[in-house]
């Protein structure tokens, strides 16, 4: 197999090791690192590799990218994508394979562990990714208290290393915030299986009392007609009240539709937000590609409570 690797190369594990980690598994490797976008479809096109990896978001940014310069992911070789770093939904997911005809598939790792192929999903089932538990003891805490948690709750995910002997770490805290499955994959593994990473102890909003994770208003938005998966969030404060506003592009079809049924799309979002989350949101549609791409790891969210 031939694999194009769009993760960043440089000081950031990802690249490296997924470079590595391929070769180790006798597979051919594009080390394309990140950026140079159009110059990436290029590649695609005539290198035909079989598998990708990269961000999910910029996949979602490669296929616009493709599109405008008129080539169908549908039309290349690629069979399967391998899409970590930053958190993404089930929507997501689906999005990515409705639009480029690949299995999507989730990755997890961490620098401080060993970077890339700490837990992996495999393509027969795609329920949780598999912890490699001969390296790696997995636990799930209370992120508030540390307590550990029963098997299923969703809590901060704590991993000590098993077989590493450079940096052992013991009970280190991921921030990560996901739940473990220890019942039998059906593709016959038996390694526990994570859920996906719901969002971050530490990235978490926390918006007039409610806690918001920016994965769940992806997973309305994606869900939403008419919208794009590039969006933003802004938190500000007015007085002595957090604000939440939502920005979300259009697709091009909606972009030129009239006044009144953008507004009545974004009443519907904001309503939806509200009654799944719990916290009012002013949502406002932007005409496509206003908000700026990202070649790495997504900038979702936007605190201006801080600069205030």
């Amino acid at each position: 197999d031939t694999i194009h690797n769009a993760y960043g190369y440089g000081l950031f594990t990802g690249g490296l090791g997924a470079h590595y980690g391929a070769e180790r598994l006798g597979a051919t490797v594009v080390p394309i690192s990140g950026g140079a976008t159009k110059r990436q479809i290029a590649l695609l096109k005539d290198f035909g590799p079989d598998i990708i990896c990269c961000t999910p978001s910029y996949m979602l940014f490669l296929h616009e990218t493709a599109k405008e310069m008129g080539i169908d992911f549908r039309d290349l070789p690629l069979r399967a994508g391998i899409f970590g770093a930053e958190p993404w939904t089930e929507e997501m997911r689906r999005d990515i394979e409705t639009k480029t005809g690949i299995d999507a598939l989730n990755i997890y790792g961490l620098s401080e562990i060993m970077g890339p192929g700490v837990a992996q999903e495999c393509i027969d089932a795609k329920d949780g990714m598999h912890i490699f538990e001969d390296h790696f003891l997995p636990e799930i805490i209370d992120p508030q208290s540390g307590e550990p948690l029963p098997p299923g709750e969703q809590g901060e995910l704590v991993f000590t290393t098993l077989l590493k002997e450079g940096i052992p770490l013991i009970r280190y805290r991921t921030r990560d915030i996901t739940s473990l499955n220890y019942v039998p994959c059906s593709c016959g593994r038996t390694h526990v299986r994570m859920g996906r990473v719901m969002g971050r102890s530490d990235d978490m909003l926390i918006i007039r009392g409610v806690n918001v994770f920016p994965q769940h208003i992806e997973a309305i938005l994606l869900e939403a007609k008419g919208v794009s998966p590039h969006y933003q969030i802004i938190v500000r404060r007015k007085g002595n009240l957090d604000t939440l506003e939502v920005q979300v592009e259009v697709d091009e079809a909606m972009f030129s539709d009239e006044i009144k049924n953008l507004q009545r799309t974004e009443g519907k979002i904001s309503k939806t937000i509200k009654e799944f989350l719990g916290v009012s949101a002013q949502v406002k549609l932007v005409e496509p590609h206003s908000i700026e791409r990202s070649v790495g790891k997504a900038k979702r969210v936007l605190d201006e409570r801080d600069l205030a």
